[in-house]
């Protein structure tokens, strides 16, 4: 009924299209007449050029109508600015990269949660202090304002509260947007993956943040991306020390989101933009400057908290000892000698509440100081979070806080990385997981492969064959090592009498008679032994 309805639909819109168009080019033919009759009868030559513009306006009209031909042939074939396509070999080495970090988020505990790829407006607004000028914003489609999620911790928030859970250990891995100016060389999108993972809870201090972090460095130790620092920082002591600088409560926040840029540009332009965009007096800044320089561990705690500026402030001292218990657990997981307390270290983001962490890649550093070294990627941190105790309670009608601590993977970055390196060494990126494949060495033998196909499909082995009835014997076998698979299985018509077959493990072209009966497991034992 509703098929009917839907063909009848279609068809009366074509109709009145194709009678729109016929009325179209009737009128541009009387258009054409009138333009002859015009010329025939004699009259004011003023009169005459008025009725010639009159006609010759209905015309471009009715051409409007018709459409511009012209213009479709200059259709461009291209992606939006910021966003790419990806080959199989680029798929391989993703695909590759999130199933490392999905057995990490699994190995500590956590499940999966999905939430849609649009928000409401509202919901996003006023969460990302600056960065909000960057939220994509769509069109009324509904009734409701809708705009393209920016991240995956605002959403989870918004989960959180919406369904009323106070602990939860997830992770998500799904695509934000930005309304940025990309920069893809140094893996920054305007379309692109990101990989979280978050503890929501109350728990004892530190706890659940060290777990974050040590996620942060087991990740980048098994990608085996090379050397790597994650700096740390405080929310509370960036306040305190704001306060102590002389900076307005009020300009803590655009104080934060310049030092935050530090990593990307140089102490005088950061200088510059808090002295005249955020109105920060001079001394003030110039004390900042003092503070951003100074790196550490548990000897930089020390020695700020014997600073008076600094002890006076409450928040600053609360956040330097939540710093002390954090460095004493990392000690605990092993990675002190990957972490570093960083002053410069701000996260721009206005949720953090905080412990906030940036992981960089020391080899890929992007930094204006930095020379290009022997690598032709250049990014920033492949990692980042910290903790946001004050976001869920955002969006609760009572205001009720669930405190959350969570990472998020900058994939894409990565990904830049290892796509460089697998260009630059020729390595051969295996696209399939085919474990076998069926050769006919002589013709007429499609069903005799297909029977085979089958067995070894229901064995749940994965399984190829060629689509030609009868293809040659030598492209099967290129097939095998263009495609990296490890085993061919060979049929004859003296295999098919002897029910036999013949293994070839393609790599080292080594051959084997095996009964039918014990194809299967005869494979997958070559299998094992191959893994």
């Amino acid at each position: 009924m509703y098929k009917n309805s839907k063909e009848n639909n279609n068809s009366t819109s074509s109709m009145d299209s194709l009678n729109v168009e016929k009325e179209a080019i009737e009128k541009m033919e009387g258009c054409g007449d009138l333009h002859k009759r015009i010329k025939l009868v004699p009259s004011d030559a003023e009169e005459r050029r008025q009725q010639i513009s009159e006609e010759v306006a209905k015309l471009l009209e009715l051409k409007a109508k018709l459409g511009d031909d012209s213009q479709k042939s200059k259709f461009v074939l291209k992606c939006p600015k910021g966003t790419r396509d990806y080959n199989p070999q680029q798929m391989a080495i993703r695909e590759g990269v999130f199933n490392t970090i999905i057995k990490c988020f699994k190995r500590h505990g956590a499940e999966t949660i999905d939430t849609p790829v649009f928000e409401l407006k509202e919901t996003l607004t006023g969460k990302y202090g600056e960065d909000s000028k960057l939220i994509y914003d769509l069109k009324d489609q509904g009734g409701e304002l809708l705009s393209l999620r920016y991240d995956l911790t605002v959403p989870f928030a918004r989960y959180l509260a919406m369904n009323k859970i106070q602990n939860v250990k997830r992770y998500h891995i799904a695509k934000v947007y930005r309304r940025d100016n990309p920069a893809m060389t140094r893996g920054r999108f305007r379309e692109f993956y990101q990989c979280d993972f978050d503890i929501a809870g109350q728990y004892d201090a530190m706890i659940p943040d060290a777990e974050c972090v040590k996620i942060v460095s087991e990740i980048l130790t098994q990608l085996d991306l090379g050397d790597y620092v994650i700096k740390i920082n405080h929310r509370k002591f960036l306040d305190g020390m704001f306060a102590a600088c002389g900076v307005p409560d009020d300009k803590f926040r655009g104080a934060c989101s310049a030092v935050d840029k530090l990593d990307k540009t140089f102490w005088e332009d950061v200088r510059n933009e808090m002295i005249h965009e955020k109105g920060i007096d001079p001394i003030a800044v110039d004390k900042i400057g003092k503070f951003v320089e100074l790196k550490g561990r548990v000897d930089l705690i020390d020695k700020l908290l014997q600073d008076e500026s600094i002890k006076a402030q409450k928040s600053a001292v609360e956040g330097l000892e939540d710093l002390r218990l954090l460095l004493k657990y990392l000690d605990l997981y092993g990675i002190t000698d990957k972490v570093i307390f960083d002053l410069s270290l701000a996260r721009g983001l206005d949720y953090y509440t905080g412990v906030i962490y940036e992981a960089i890649l020391q080899g890929f550093a992007h930094s204006p100081k930095s020379v290009d070294g022997d690598e032709s990627v250049s990014v920033g941190s492949v990692a980042g979070g910290g903790r946001y105790d004050g976001l869920v309670g955002i969006f609760d009608a009572k205001g009720k806080k669930v405190p959350c601590v969570g990472v998020s993977i900058g994939v894409e970055r990565v990904f830049a990385i290892m796509e460089s390196r697998a260009q630059a060494s020729n390595t051969r990126t295996r696209t399939t997981e085919t474990d076998v494949y069926v050769v006919s060495a002589q013709k007429n033998l499609v069903e005799e492969r297909m029977k085979i196909c089958k067995e070894l499909w229901d064995a749940d082995i994965k399984t190829e064959q060629s689509y030609k009835r009868n293809p040659k014997a030598l492209d099967q076998f290129q097939y095998c090592e263009t495609n990296c698979i490890p085993i061919a299985i060979i049929i004859g018509g003296s295999e098919i009498e002897q029910k036999v077959v013949t293994l070839r493990i393609v790599g080292t072209r080594e051959e084997r008679t095996v009964p039918r009966e014990k194809m299967i497991e005869e494979i997958k034992s070559v299998l094992s032994n191959l893994n």
